[in-house]
């Protein structure tokens, strides 16, 4: 593939182009990175570019608003070069990465710029970072917000890593005014033990029940509803990361009309996969909050439906495959994570499809919801005059098998290996440019670091 640099005069169409309007014929004229205009299908430059993709769907570029790359510190999980480089090859323009699980976790400003060094010459798609929240560094919020943070992430419940503790209401109340004043979105990792003290199971266990009963949804309902009242106490924008129990969808759709400032993302293997359907010993399944049953599955996808939920985020989380306890399946022992970050886009239309949702709805949940919650919504998530010219062409009636030949992560395991899946990948335009097209990417890695 030779792409020719976002300032070259150009123009791309297709028939079916999603805008925040329709999904309709159009052809879309670009201009140093922005799109200019978006004229009917048949006009066509007297000169310069005009590349067809006939009936291939040209969407907004996917935002994935939730990602663990791990870079720097432990780059042996995950790395900037292979996972932006994946993020190409699945349609994503923009990753916003989370204060963990890199090494030194960015908790303090001196982390942020270690972790912005880690990024050069390494970005195929655009990243911003987000800060975070633990006992002890409310003077490093400030400093953070103002080198770019997007937002600030805390933990209500032990995060993993013990560099990064769980936040209490003390800490929350100290930060949220702050962040209120700013008009920053805090993101909570949203579970509380509860009063019972139910803990992981400490004896090994192959049994993903014992697994799914340690953490319970009560645990969930008891953080997001403190979060819903400092919310509605300190009016400082709250987002719920990763939402995994249905039964919080009325509580938070109440909060929601009464005007308070919250947002809620879901994850993919939410929305794919079951409880009743996971094996013993199938650790590549295991997350934090777990994946519950098939109803409450079909609960997540209402909360879509009607908006509750605003949109999908994959919150990839690798590690190395000795570290998911693969031989042994024991669920007690294995990292929490779900490596994905490449088939965002294709799991949620695969199952999107099956009820009936439109390519303007997958538009919403990966592209234009995320870059609001970001506050980029003047430059990003939508194919619309002066936003930048992020977009992702795919086919998607066309099916593919996930395999180890297929996946550009660092590492292969995940728990949709062999999965068949709808939605292919054609072509990633970051800005104007071509950086990713049918196996192949651009020469040289042209992402920017996106900051507020």
């Amino acid at each position: 593939m030779t792409p020719r640099t976002s300032d070259t005069p150009r123009a791309i169409r297709s028939q079916r182009v999603v805008t925040p309007e329709t999904v309709q014929p159009a052809t879309l004229w670009l201009t140093n990175g922005r799109i200019e205009r978006v004229t009917a299908y048949e006009e066509t430059p007297p000169d310069g570019v005009l590349e067809d993709f006939g009936d291939a769907v040209i969407s907004p570029g996917v935002i994935d608003a939730h990602v663990h790359i791990n870079e720097p510190g432990r780059a042996d999980w995950e790395g900037f070069e292979t996972a932006t480089r994946a993020a190409a090859a699945g349609g994503l323009t923009m990753l916003a990465e989370m204060p963990l699980n890199a090494s030194p976790v960015v908790t303090t400003l001196a982390a942020w710029h270690q972790k912005v060094a880690a990024t050069q010459g390494k970005l195929r798609v655009d990243c911003g970072f987000y800060g975070g929240l633990i006992p002890g560094n409310l003077n490093e919020i400030e400093p953070m917000l103002d080198a770019g943070a997007l937002g600030i992430k805390a933990f209500l419940v032990h995060s993993g890593l013990d560099e990064f503790p769980a936040a209490g209401e003390i800490e929350l109340r100290a930060a949220m005014p702050i962040l209120a004043r700013r008009g920053v979105p805090l993101l909570v990792h949203a579970e509380i033990e509860d009063e019972a003290g139910i803990t992981p199971p400490a004896a090994p266990s192959r049994n993903y029940a014992d697994y799914l009963a340690s953490r319970p949804p009560q645990w969930e309902l008891r953080a997001i509803r403190l979060m819903i009242e400092l919310c509605r106490e300190f009016k400082c924008p709250v987002h719920i990361v990763h939402l995994a129990t249905a039964q919080a969808l009325p509580e938070l759709k109440a909060a929601r009309n009464e005007g308070l400032p919250l947002t809620v993302e879901t994850s993919p293997h939410y929305l794919f996969f079951e409880a009743e359907a996971i094996p013993d010993g199938a650790t590549q399944l295991k997350c934090a909050p777990p994946i519950r049953d098939a109803t409450n599955r079909e609960g997540l996808w209402q909360g879509l439906r009607d908006g509750t939920i605003d949109f999908v985020a994959s919150d990839h989380s690798p590690c190395p495959p000795a570290m998911k306890n693969l031989d042994s399946g024991n669920f007690a022992g294995a990292w929490g994570g779900i490596a994905s970050l490449q088939w965002l886009l294709p799991i949620v239309w695969s199952g999107a499809q099956q009820r009936d949702f439109s390519l303007q709805d997958i538009a919403r949940w990966t592209s234009t919801a995320p870059a609001n919650m970001l506050g980029l919504q003047a430059r990003k998530g939508a194919i619309a005059v002066g936003h930048d010219a992020d977009f992702v062409v795919w086919h998607p009636e066309t099916s593919f098998t996930v395999s180890t030949e297929n996946n550009y992560h660092r590492h292969k395991v995940t728990p949709y290996d062999g999965v068949e899946l709808k939605g292919v990948t054609r072509a990633t335009f970051l800005r104007g440019t071509k950086v990713y097209e049918d196996g192949e990417f651009a020469a040289q890695p042209t992402g920017q670091i996106v900051g507020k």
